[in-house]
């Protein structure tokens, strides 16, 4: 958990929740099941874009059967599991991670209460086609899909040098890159060259930030086994 920083779009609250949750049904003896702590964390964070693919691993698709209901009055959306698919080690992730902290609820009431229909549609489609790329495992069918019209455009007040970032990761040879939640992480996906995306990206800041590369864990989490205690002989 403390690899992940704060107040960076990189699912720290989830994380947070998700290992106390783990923790504790571990202390009770297991009493309950993966699905049934994956709720529990949406239900706590709200929502469960980020509970699910760290509790699950791998890519996820979820919907939340209730979700309209609850922003309208206020309940806990009803979440269940639709899918979920392995990632291909091959696929490699930059995260440009800049020393530019951005707090979710600034993040969000920047967004605005409409959208133009053309923009929902083109959005849908790029959903539907990163979904087929990840299920199928045809990574290559990612480019070009990453535009976005419902939160990118508008959070970039808050991070000036989104664009730039952005196409300095795609003109070094990335699939697409995003900014990674409500920010201030963007990320890019790339088969190839890693190492030189993350120094276009880094270049294209104007910030201090640092760069990360890794790959999707197909696990989940995880309650790891902690080291014995050394006995300490005091002369």
């Amino acid at each position: 958990m403390e690899q992940i920083p704060q107040c960076r779009g990189l699912g720290s609250s989830a994380t947070v929740r998700l290992g106390v949750l783990f923790g504790l049904n571990r202390l009770c003896g297991d009493p309950l099941d993966r699905l049934s702590l994956f709720r529990l964390c949406a239900e706590l964070e709200g929502h469960p874009d980020n509970a699910a693919p760290a509790s699950f691993g791998g890519f996820t698709v979820v919907q939340s059967s209730a979700a309209t209901s609850s922003l309208l009055h206020g309940r806990r959306p009803a979440c269940a599991i639709a899918q979920r698919f392995d990632v291909g080690s091959r696929l490699c992730f930059v995260l440009l991670i800049p020393d530019l902290e951005i707090e979710t609820a600034r993040a969000r009431r920047i967004l605005p209460s409409k959208i133009w229909r053309v923009a929902a549609v083109e959005n849908c489609a790029n959903a539907c086609a990163l979904t087929a790329a990840f299920a199928s495992r045809d990574y290559e069918k990612m480019r070009g899909t990453f535009s976005d019209n419902l939160h990118q455009p508008f959070r970039a007040k808050l991070i000036q040098f989104l664009p730039r970032v952005i196409t300095a990761a795609e003109r070094a040879g990335a699939l697409g890159a995003f900014l990674s939640g409500s920010g201030s992480t963007i990320a890019a996906i790339t088969l190839e060259g890693p190492k030189k995306i993350a120094a276009a990206m880094v270049r294209a800041a104007t910030v201090p930030a640092r760069a990360i590369i890794t790959h999707a864990d197909n696990r989940g989490a995880q309650v790891l086994p902690t080291c014995p205690r050394l006995s300490v002989i005091h002369r």
